[in-house]
């Protein structure tokens, strides 16, 4: 790339450089956390600068030895002299090339290694972070830490720092040089950079707002397509009629943002033809002026050409200089986004001295648990969120003084209206929150004192919500056990009475499932998830009931494979379906956050309590 564009590639990014950047408040020790986030790449960045600082200095080199030669012509020096200055520039220009593909690999090896650095440490983190945070987080803005700002990030080390060396080394030898060549003109020369500066920085701040707009509309268009996109958005706009409504909503988006790439490209040529025009006039100055002095002996003809050539290195880097705080800035920005991710404390984490769960754990124990879900401010950002100020209302208490014990081997269910508490009892077993007070164990080990990779290895768990990821049928069941063989894959789907359907397929077990699994139906979506649980062999089995919405046959298959899956584990079942509660050993009726009533289902329908109730509103007419 030449110094000419590579200037005008500055000038323009140099104009999109959002300049709010500059009242952001930057974390105190920003800069040391960036600075150890580069500290693997030392050398690196050493021989980074080097080959910048190489570049800059036979980029002032050339424009001398042309002058020389240009001195050795007009005076008839000799041949040999000129053909050596020849040979020297024709040296520079192979070394100068091969210092561009050092610059361009040094750059990619440091933007790209920080890029995976910052990547994993963010995508590490995030998993760790509790269920609440992902409810509350926008998912765009999420990924958006993972790409755009990281990548924001990375440009500190690459574009912005060789930006900046390299200007400032060119700009210091560029006007040493000229200023001993001639003062005079190399000030009359800069008398004009206003000329360019002042016009550029108000084209800079338009530029700006509409490049801002047209960050802002991509980002709503690809929300728009990853919404609209899924099955179950598609399904959606199908049903209710407004494929034109949203086809007339994006092109009314999509058609702004291509006025607004006119209008971008217009002032981006506006940039390039201010510097073509002041450089040149600021060179026609020097050919003028110069030829003068040069015609009445005062200067050479070689002097005046090396000014005219050095000029065209001045301006680029003094209008990018001008610019630097907004470059810097926007990049300490991106990483201070970045580390606002990894400052985010995870609510559930291992204890420092946690040990490993033992294998022959099996019981539950639930000891005066209290629990209220975390607030904003415990797990989220407002960024994420896209608010101004996070909530920080304290949550009502879900859990009040929940306790209860479930044998090994014991099926528990769990019964009571909507929003009882169900659901996160059997939350708090695999950890998936931490209680408030009280304790959960498991094995008469307190959960929070094991390694969550020996709990969660211990307790399998079946959602009415059976999660598939878009990939194939394998890859989704050996997701719970990586290292399964065929003969363990062909067994749990046997047990969990999907086997034929799988046989039946063209491509049997590497059959894609599509986006959620809806290619399959609910009720093989759920034995899909009981085949993955029963690969996985937990001692523990946690079932939000998997037959709620099933239709008869359905369920009949589904509770055939539950009954392959219980067998001889302790399990805690949410209970939708009369066929549970009548096979549970204990049912618990959960009401308000309290265990309100325990027993068995004769023991409870005899208490003529709630758990009564609830049989004859919910439960009866299953019975019918």
């Amino acid at each position: 790339m030449s110094m000419n564009n590579m200037n005008m590639y500055r000038l323009q990014r140099m104009a999109r450089a959002d300049r709010a950047a500059l009242k952001a408040k930057i974390a105190p020790g920003t800069w040391r956390r960036v600075l150890r986030f580069a500290s693997p790449y030392r050398k690196g960045l050493a021989g980074f600068l080097f080959v910048i600082v190489a570049d800059a200095l036979i980029g002032v080199a050339t424009p001398v030895l042309a002058g020389r030669v240009i001195n050795d012509i007009t005076t008839k020096a000799a041949v040999h002299a000129v053909v050596w200055i020849a040979v020297v520039i024709a040296i520079l220009a192979v070394i100068d090339a091969g210092l561009s593909f050092a610059q361009r690999w040094y750059s990619a090896r440091i933007g790209e290694g920080l890029i995976f650095d910052l990547r994993t440490a963010v995508f590490s983190h995030v998993q760790q972070m509790p269920l609440a945070f992902f409810t509350r987080t926008q998912t765009g803005a999420l990924v958006s830490r993972l790409n755009s700002d990281v990548l924001g990030a990375q440009q500190a080390f690459t574009s912005t720092l060789s930006g900046l060396v390299s200007n400032v080394v060119g700009l210091v030898l560029t006007a040493i040089v000229m200023f001993s060549l001639s003062w005079q003109i190399t000030v009359l020369s800069l008398v004009m950079l206003p000329l360019f500066v002042i016009p550029a920085r108000r084209i800079g701040s338009r530029l700006q707002l509409i490049t801002r707009e047209s960050y802002n509309l991509n980002a709503s268009m690809n929300a728009t397509m990853t919404e609209r996109f899924n099955v179950a958005g598609a399904l959606l706009v199908k049903l209710f009629g407004r494929l034109e409504d949203e086809e007339r909503s994006f092109s009314s988006r999509a058609a702004r943002v291509r006025d607004i790439g006119v209008t971008s490209a217009m002032y981006g040529r506006a940039f390039f033809v201010a510097l073509t025009l002041v450089a040149s006039l600021a060179q026609a100055l020097v050919y003028g002026l110069g030829g003068y002095y040069a015609i009445t002996g005062h200067y050479s003809a070689g002097t005046v050409v090396t000014l005219a050539l050095l000029l065209s290195r001045l301006y680029g880097p003094l209008t990018a200089l001008s610019n630097a705080r907004v470059d810097i800035m926007s990049a300490l920005v991106s990483f201070d986004r970045v580390f606002e991710v990894l400052d985010l404390e995870p609510m559930v984490a291992d204890a420092p001295d946690a040990t490993e769960l033992a294998q022959d754990a099996r019981s539950i124990e639930f000891d005066d648990v209290h629990f209220s879900y975390p607030t904003a401010g415990e797990v989220s950002l407002a960024s994420l969120e896209d608010v101004a100020v996070l909530d920080t209302t304290q949550t009502t208490e879900v859990l009040r003084g929940i306790t209860f014990t479930a044998a090994p081997g014991e099926m528990v269910a769990l019964v009571g209206p909507s929003g009882a508490g169900k659901t996160t009892i059997s939350q708090l077993v695999p950890r998936i929150y931490d209680v408030r007070s009280g304790s959960v164990k498991i094995g008469g080990v307190d959960v929070r004192t094991v390694t969550q990779r020996s709990l969660r290895e211990r307790v399998g768990v079946v959602s009415q919500e059976a999660h598939m990821f878009h990939d194939t049928i394998r890859s989704n069941l050996v997701y719970a056990k990586p290292d399964a063989t065929e003969a363990e894959l062909l067994q749990a789907i046997e047990a969990a009475q999907i086997g034929d359907l799988v046989a039946s397929l063209p491509e049997g077990l590497d059959t894609l499932v599509g986006d959620r699994g809806y290619r399959l139906s609910g009720g093989e979506k759920a034995r899909l998830a009981i085949a993955r649980m029963l690969l996985k062999a937990p001692e523990i089995v946690i079932l939000d009931e998997a037959t709620a919405h099933l239709d008869s046959e359905s369920e009949l298959l589904v509770q055939r494979a539950l009954a392959e899956a219980l067998t001889g584990r302790t399990s805690l079942v949410i209970a939708h379906r009369l066929s549970t509660v009548l096979n549970a050993d204990k049912v618990l009726v959960v009401d308000e956050g309290r265990i309100v009533e325990s027993g068995t289902h004769r023991e409870l329908l005899a208490a003529n309590g709630l758990y009564a109730d609830l049989y004859r509103t919910q439960f009866e007419r299953q019975a019918v």
